[in-house]
């Protein structure tokens, strides 16, 4: 199931100011705060654009188990191989596209 959602529809919370945090426990739970929109999900990756960049969680078996839209905040269940963060290198906007293929 691929699927994405936005958290500033209809909400109002004030995004910029949200602080962000993940909290792991064996790898197996994710806790994410700060999350500003959920571009993409699957059972293999979730990308998540938090108020600290583009988030890329990668695993097995991956579940979102909690979506709070008011507080910006995504809990995710399965096998956690990779937690990474799309920077961008020479500071000019990119696409997700871009992000994802440097």
């Amino acid at each position: 199931m691929k699927g994405s959602y936005d958290f500033s529809a209809g909400t109002s919370v004030n995004q910029p100011n949200m602080d962000h945090s993940i909290t792991m426990v064996g790898r197996k739970s994710l806790d994410i705060s700060g999350v500003k929109h959920v571009e993409s999900f699957d059972n293999e990756e979730f990308l998540l654009e938090t108020t600290m960049g583009v988030l890329s969680i990668r695993g097995q078996h991956l579940q979102m188990k909690n979506l709070d839209v008011d507080q910006g905040n995504v809990s995710i269940t399965g096998k956690v191989d990779d937690l990474v963060y799309l920077d961008q290198l020479d500071g000019k906007s990119k696409g997700l596209f871009g992000k994802l293929f440097k």
